[in-house]
């Protein structure tokens, strides 16, 4: 049976209080104080080590809490990251003159079959399309992923009817390089950007926000491949009460939608793109297959310091 956090602590201070000689407000009180600084400063099993005041900071200071992570603000090394990469190609094909966009605002199918083809190579070109063109920039949905990210970053805008790099972003380019960029397209991807942007499944913004306890589960369990489950599972047991939000399916449970959504939006969608996981899929061909492994990269580590 499981147990209930609320009634355990409740039956925790009624013990506490009754072993009281002093029976005054002030020491129950004081002693009150003393249960919760300890229910909240000891390491849970369901949150893998984290305290629950380490996981309160984890999800609402992510970025502000320099005693139990650190993020780079610029990354020491090669940044092997496909978004990094699809950014790289973006800037370079809008050079310094930009490019017109095209009238419903995205960029030019000329470009983004270009672009398309640098970053997929021919065989991987031919595999994309084999079922329909790049028509549109919504056809290569990771660049138009990274042109969405880059404009809420500031990285990329529109000036007199052209798409142009920003004096900041021709700055960084010029300077420190994509070392700089790639944390602040990071950043502006986990703060800002919507990670249920067409995928089909519910909302479910605290997958997002909860981005940081994803990232320390693969930084304390990645050093070696794991069933996508492994994480999936590890998740779903710090976070039961998400389940609340998903609905079953016919042809799913509530539990594999919100599993399947999680390793989309998580690990497919966000750590491998950013090149901060290796997502392997046995079988390439079958999407559907839930044979995958994830491991940790190095490029984890050179972003992210846990302490």
């Amino acid at each position: 049976m499981e147990s209930n956090p609320a009634k355990d602590l409740n039956e925790e201070l009624r013990q506490a209080l009754e072993g009281l000689e002093d029976n005054s407000l002030d020491s129950m009180q004081a002693e009150a104080e003393r249960v919760m600084h300890q229910r909240n400063t000891e390491p849970l099993d369901d949150f893998h080590g984290l305290t629950p005041d380490q996981m309160q900071q984890v999800l609402y200071a992510p970025f502000d809490s320099p005693a139990l992570v650190r993020f780079s603000e610029v990354v020491s090394g090669a940044v092997e990251a496909p978004f990094a990469r699809l950014f790289l190609l973006l800037a370079e094909a809008i050079g310094e003159k930009g490019v017109k966009p095209t009238a419903k605002g995205n960029l030019p199918r000329a470009l983004t079959r270009e672009v398309a083809l640098q970053f997929l190579g021919e065989e991987g070109y031919a595999a994309a399309t084999r079922y329909g063109g790049i028509n549109k920039e919504e056809d290569f949905n990771d660049l138009h992923v990274v042109r969405l990210v880059a404009e809420l970053a500031g990285l990329l805008r529109k000036h007199k009817g052209r798409f142009i790099l920003s004096r900041d972003c021709r700055s960084m380019l010029s300077g420190p390089g994509i070392e700089a960029i790639y944390p602040r397209l990071f950043r502006t991807y986990v703060e800002r950007f919507n990670w249920a942007y067409d995928d089909g499944y519910e909302e479910l913004p605290f997958i997002q926000h909860s981005f940081l306890f994803s990232l320390y589960l693969l930084w304390r369990y990645g050093d070696e491949p794991r069933p996508i489950s492994f994480y999936e599972e590890a998740y779903l047991r710090a976070f039961p009460v998400l389940l609340e939000e998903v609905e079953d399916r016919p042809y799913a449970s509530a539990e594999e939608t919100l599993a399947r959504c999680y390793s989309l939006r998580t690990f497919e969608r966000f750590a491998q793109r950013f090149g901060l996981a290796l997502v392997e899929r046995r079988d390439k061909t079958d999407i559907l297959s839930r044979d995958i492994t994830v491991r940790n990269s190095g490029l984890l580590g050179q972003l992210v310091s846990f302490s």
